[in-house]
């Protein structure tokens, strides 16, 4: 029998930055971390093309990103040898059409990322050239906004966990879990484990995971996310250097570009409904994402150099899922982060370990607006 104080499930970037956090506390706990893959990080975390911005997300959502700016910047000592983040900038573009979701967008935003700007169809052309000035009316241009390194990210949290004794258990599939009088027993991987706090970190099977532990339903459903990378040299209409290109972004979210590695990464913004899997994009979704480019840009794609999809999981009120769950002693969500999880990490997680350890709402993220009412699973309840 292994027993330990908690095991969080799943290795992704909410399980692995919430081990970080409770590893750094005075007379640790022992914690297991499972994942039920080969690595953790595998779904969603591995195949993000994850960016910091302010303005990304509902007021709620970007309290949390607000929060996690000073990791992001100045991550502690050491964290990571390699910077987390790399200055873009995020460009949202409008056509005639879209001008007053671009109004709506920019009113929305400027209170709490006040560098945003509003700029003219001009600004957008002479910062990314291939534009097609039939398409863009006029943009928002948001300075602050930073490619995320997603794998520095990851692998910080687990090395930092590591380091204050978490054990990291790869291709550990939780199969049964059971709660006998306040404490769990888990079945993974072919082993039974105890332990008296389980954390529900597994993204997309993280409804699967609290129904068999008899939690709260809490709504979670996983939509796919599809994404292709395009080599400039074997595409027609672009000339020049395109690493200075910002994150592009159509205002209404039906696609976005944005330059990586000597690549062009493209999504179309897709958020069809999938069970929980190793997800596989859709043809027809990035088809319609290579006409929402072409229609928008000078770019003609001949072909794609890879494409992937990826789970992003929300409840109803898109926000993150942090907290005890009511029906379960014992039983803690850390869940929902649709595609917000990477750059609130630093907050949510830092919210979780305060509410694990019994203490309330860190003040850094109080100070931005979080509350835990917002975060709580027992606002999903149906009384």
């Amino acid at each position: 029998m292994n027993s330990f104080d908690i095991v969080i499930i799943g290795g992704g970037i909410a399980g692995a930055s919430l081990a970080w956090r409770l590893a750094q506390e005075p007379g640790k706990r022992s914690i297991v971390l499972l994942e039920a893959e080969d690595h953790p990080g595998h779904h969603a975390t591995g195949r993000s093309a994850a960016f910091f911005s302010e303005s990304y997300g509902n007021e709620a959502i970007r309290t949390l990103t607000i929060a996690s700016r000073d990791f992001f910047y100045s991550p502690p000592e050491t964290f990571s040898e390699t910077p987390l983040l790399e200055p873009c900038g995020a460009l949202f573009i409008a056509r005639e059409d879209q001008l007053v979701a671009l109004e709506e967008h920019y009113q929305s935003t400027r209170a709490l990322a006040p560098n945003i700007e509003k700029q003219t169809r001009a600004f957008a052309l002479s910062r990314v050239p291939v534009l097609n000035p039939d398409a863009v009316a006029a943009c928002v241009f948001e300075p602050d906004s930073q490619a995320i390194n997603v794998h520095e990210l990851l692998q910080g949290y687990l090395r930092g966990a590591r380091r204050g004794g978490v054990e990291v258990w790869p291709r550990h599939k939780v199969t049964a879990l059971e709660n006998r009088d306040g404490h769990w027993r888990l079945t993974a991987g072919g082993e039974t484990i105890e332990a008296g706090l389980v954390v529900n970190a597994a993204g997309a099977w993280a409804g699967q995971i609290g129904t068999l532990a008899g939690a709260l339903d809490i709504g979670l459903e996983p939509l796919r996310r599809s994404v292709c990378v395009i080599d400039p040299a074997k595409a027609d209409g672009i000339e020049g250097d395109i690493s200075g290109w910002p994150l592009v972004l159509d205002v209404d979210e039906a696609f976005y570009f944005k330059p990586s590695g000597g690549m062009i990464w493209l999504s179309p913004a897709d958020e069809d409904p999938s069970p929980p899997c190793d997800a596989a994009p859709d043809e027809l979704i990035l088809a319609q994402a290579v006409d929402r480019l072409e229609r928008a840009t000078s770019i003609r794609v001949r072909r794609f150099e890879h494409k992937w999809a990826g789970l992003r999981s929300f409840v109803a009120d898109r926000m993150p899922v942090v907290g005890f769950d009511p029906l379960q002693e014992g039983f803690f969500w850390l869940a929902g982060q649709g595609g917000y999880g990477i750059q609130t990490s630093p907050a949510v997680s830092e919210v979780a370990a305060e509410l694990i350890r019994g203490c309330g709402l860190p003040p850094a993220c109080a100070k931005t607006g979080v509350t835990l009412e917002a975060l709580d699973p027992r606002r999903l309840q149906v009384i």
